[in-house]
């Protein structure tokens, strides 16, 4: 269902394929009509082409409550031949600033591709076209916080946010480019839907992402996402020892650092 700017919101193919236009005025975004505690969420989209810079498209969970958990894909525009980047996220009880930043190894603006969230008890993995990019563990006998009590609805949305998303701030949206569009389609949500006040899934262990072989990435799985970190990767919370002078707890449990 839409969330804001109706009328910046095109559908084809009966509503299975949607444009999410951004002008001077507004941005526009849409929201799963459910909420959602754990399971598999993925989409296909298609990037704004040309000069993006200072446009932001994202995909993300995210609860409803004060200390909200929040699962991020964020997708940087940039200026007509620079690369897009890629920043990921995830909020525990409210707390962020666990960034990271990859370039993708594709120009995301030509055709579809398709990014997906498995979240369980045990692990959170962030995937583009189902090589995992991120992995994010259940670390609560660390002392971190994970999201596992706060069911989530999934969100997207293309916004202006040339304050801070290309160079930091110093390119800003030039509006004689737009309207900037990026498309979506095979919206697809498997998961444990629940009232925004339940506490745990009464499905659980039931579902296919709840089995074991999803409770760790496959050695394979392990090798691409190694492949990710050291070649595509330009930004990583857990190595920014300006921000984090001691890394954080759960950066050796995924293998970040």
């Amino acid at each position: 269902m839409p969330t804001w700017a109706f009328d910046h919101i095109k559908y084809f193919n009966g509503g299975s394929e949607i444009q999410l236009l951004l002008d001077k005025y507004t941005g526009t975004g849409f929201q799963s009509k459910g909420s959602y505690l754990f399971g598999h969420f993925s989409m296909q989209i298609k990037m704004v082409p040309g000069d993006s810079a200072g446009t932001v498209t994202a995909f993300y969970l995210a609860s409803q409550n004060a200390e909200h958990d929040e699962i991020d894909f964020e997708f940087l525009g940039n200026r007509t031949g620079q690369p897009y980047i890629l920043q990921t996220n995830v909020f525990t009880g409210g707390k962020g600033d666990r960034e990271q930043r990859i370039y993708l190894w594709f120009d995301p603006t030509k055709e579809f591709h398709s990014y997906s969230i498995l979240w369980n008890l045990y692990q959170i993995v962030f995937f583009v076209d189902d090589i995992p990019i991120r992995v994010f563990k259940n670390s609560k006998h660390l002392g971190v916080r994970f999201p596992f009590n706060q069911p989530m609805k999934l969100y997207s949305s293309l916004w202006n946010a040339d304050d801070w998303a290309t160079r930091g701030g110093l390119e800003k949206t030039d509006w004689s480019k737009g309207p900037f569009v990026a498309s979506y389609k095979d919206f697809h949500i498997d998961g444990c839907q629940s009232s925004v006040n339940a506490k745990y899934c009464a499905t659980q262990g039931k579902h296919w992402w709840d089995q074991k072989q999803f409770r760790d990435l496959d050695d394979r799985q392990w090798r691409r996402l190694k492949w990710v970190r050291r070649k595509m990767t330009i930004y990583n919370y857990c190595t920014d020892r300006k921000r984090f002078p001691k890394m954080p707890h759960e950066c050796k449990r995924d293998r970040d650092a």
